[in-house]
């Protein structure tokens, strides 16, 4: 990265009033509360800031979760200003908010994001080790906001076991024949069509691959149908992998009009507690 980018925590009200700058600056949406984020931020709560020449150019914000005896981080919302973005800033503010939420205790951080995002998918999974076995539909209802309108809000669920040998020592599936049962085809547009005429063979037990357009949000405004269609099918082939028991662990990049996820069967990912050396 060439902009030279500091990392801190956000805990003034100050504080809160430049993300709530940024919020607009992101979404263009009313943007929290400060009297959220700022008690969030006092009760167990994690927001992170990134600032170039001390203009905020970046947040996190994660407040306390608890359920059935177990205490958990959920990392609500990430916000990169569109000037400053695809520059690994995301991935430094998530760096950053496992060291702190290291540090008070938790071991657990969970958020979501759109199946259909592949560059989301690619941080959350094969760079920063996190898994997704929840598909969570139509999570927020009906949002008109530029990214949402139009479609069911289907969400995956991230788990990110910040103390595991799965993300301690980033560990990836070893040499897998992943199973291709989804052809793809093309629109004369040249946009891809997931072909769901399949073999009805038994899915493979070491692991799956699932292809995911790249560019699904230029998909969403010049063929609202074929998007829909991407919604639908993703949604009916993640639950089903789920419910067999796999869980997403990566995507393999191509050079193709689609990405690919991968699947592995979850109780074989490493989730305990790594050792940790003195």
């Amino acid at each position: 990265m060439e902009k030279q980018v500091t990392i801190r925590k956000l805990e003034t009200n100050d504080d809160m009033r430049l993300i709530q700058k940024l919020e607009r600056e992101v979404w263009d949406m009313d943007p929290i509360p400060t009297h959220q984020t700022f008690t969030a931020s006092k009760n167990g709560g994690i927001l992170v800031g990134a600032f170039h020449e001390e203009k905020l150019i970046g947040f996190s914000y994660g407040f306390a979760g608890f359920n059935k005896g177990k205490s958990y981080l959920c990392s609500h919302m990430m916000g990169i200003h569109p000037d400053y973005q695809s520059q690994g800033i995301g991935r430094i503010l998530k760096e950053q908010q496992r060291k702190e939420a290291r540090d008070i205790g938790y071991d657990l951080i969970t958020w979501t994001f759109d199946p259909l995002e592949s560059k989301n998918a690619y941080l959350n999974t094969s760079r920063l080790y996190g898994i997704c076995h929840t598909y969570l539909e139509n999570c927020y209802g009906e949002m008109d906001d530029g990214l949402n309108r139009g479609l069911p809000t289907d969400r995956l669920q991230v788990e990110w076991w910040i103390s595991s040998s799965r993300v301690e020592n980033k560990w990836k599936p070893g040499p897998v024949r992943f199973q291709q049962p989804y052809r793809v085809t093309e629109t004369p547009t040249g946009y891809p069509v997931i072909d769901m005429e399949t073999t009805e063979a038994a899915l493979s037990e070491e692991g799956v691959e699932v292809p995911i357009p790249k560019q699904f949000q230029q998909i969403k405004k010049e063929d609202p149908a074929l998007a829909m269609d991407w919604r639908m099918k993703i949604r009916g082939i993640f639950q089903q992998l789920f419910a067999d028991g796999f869980a997403l662990v990566g995507v393999r990049k191509t050079e193709e009009a689609v990405q690919y996820y991968q699947f592995v069967p979850r109780n074989t990912i490493p989730l305990e507690q790594a050792e940790r050396g003195e």
